[in-house]
C-alpha cells in the first residue's frame, strides 16, 4: 500500500497523537479499498472548525471532523489524479471533548475520527438509517483490526 499523508498541526496548544499514529488510522481505514492515497489532515482549534463548519456544512459551531472528498477540475484524467483522495479536518478540542464525555481514551476517540472521515472521503455516509449501518458497521471493523473497542457501545 502506497499512502502518503500530510499531516498539518495548526492545533499548537492541545496534545496531539504523534503522526505515526495518523498514518496507522489512515492505513487501516483505507486496508482493502485503496492501493494508494494521498490524505492531508489538518488538526485545528475550535475557531477554525466553527469557520470551516459554518462556512462548507451551514453550522455555526465547531465540529469533530470534517472531511472534503478531492474534486478534479474539468480536463484532467482520473489516471493522473485517482490517487488524490481529499483533507480531514479535525477539531482537537472537541475531540479532547468528546472523549471525556464518552468515558474513552482521547488516542481512540482520534482512530475513530481519522477512521470516520476517511470513510466519508471514500464515499460512505450516515444521512440515511441504513447508510449509517453499513458505515458504523465499517468502523467497528477497522477499530477492531486496531485493538480499539467499539465507540458506539455506551454504559450510560
Amino acid at each position: 500500500m502506497n499512502i502518503t499523508l500530510d499531516l498539518q498541526n495548526a492545533a499548537e496548544n492541545f496534545s496531539t497523537p504523534a503522526e505515526s499514529a495518523f498514518s496507522r488510522w489512515l492505513s487501516a481505514a483505507l486496508e482493502g479499498r485503496r492501493s494508494e492515497a494521498e490524505v492531508s489532515i489538518r488538526l485545528v482549534d475550535a475557531p477554525e472548525s466553527q469557520e470551516l463548519n459554518a462556512q462548507y456544512r451551514g453550522k455555526d459551531k465547531p465540529t469533530n471532523v470534517l472531511s472534503f472528498p478531492f474534486e478534479a477540475p474539468p480536463g484532467i484524467p482520473e489516471s493522473e489524479i485517482n490517487h488524490l483522495l481529499g483533507d480531514l479536518v479535525i477539531c482537537a478540542p472537541i475531540i479532547q471533548q468528546e472523549a471525556q464525555q464518552q468515558d474513552k481514551p482521547e488516542e481512540n476517540h482520534w482512530a475513530h475520527m481519522v477512521i470516520h472521515g476517511t470513510l466519508h472521503l471514500l464515499g460512505y455516509d450516515h444521512l440515511t438509517d441504513e447508510e449509517a449501518v453499513i458505515m458504523e458497521q465499517l468502523e467497528r471493523e477497522i477499530l477492531a483490526t486496531l485493538a480499539i473497542p467499539d465507540p458506539y457501545l455506551t454504559d450510560h
